[in-house]
């Protein structure tokens, strides 16, 4: 399940250093996270650590984009192949 970023984000700043993976950015108004490299921290973490330093906690989990485990497991290794 890629994990997405709710309008109570208050544009901190503290969640974008913290992604492994650099799926967090700037978008329109808010932060925004890229599904398709969001593994909820799974391979490099045992939490997601966006949802660790959220002071305002809006980053859920997103519902259009539910995986299992080894799905996220299965990602976070492409994502590395390609960043290799």
């Amino acid at each position: 399940m890629a994990l997405t970023i709710t309008s109570e984000c208050i544009n901190c700043d503290v969640c974008e250093p913290e992604c492994p993976n650099q799926a967090i950015s700037m978008g329109e108004t808010i932060y925004v996270i890229d599904p398709a490299k969001c593994t909820e921290c799974v391979g490099h973490f045992d939490e997601p650590q966006c949802v660790q330093v959220c002071p305002v906690e809006c980053i859920p989990v997103n519902p259009d984009h539910v995986e299992t485990p080894a799905q996220l497991m299965a990602k976070y290794l492409k994502l590395q192949v390609r960043a290799a």
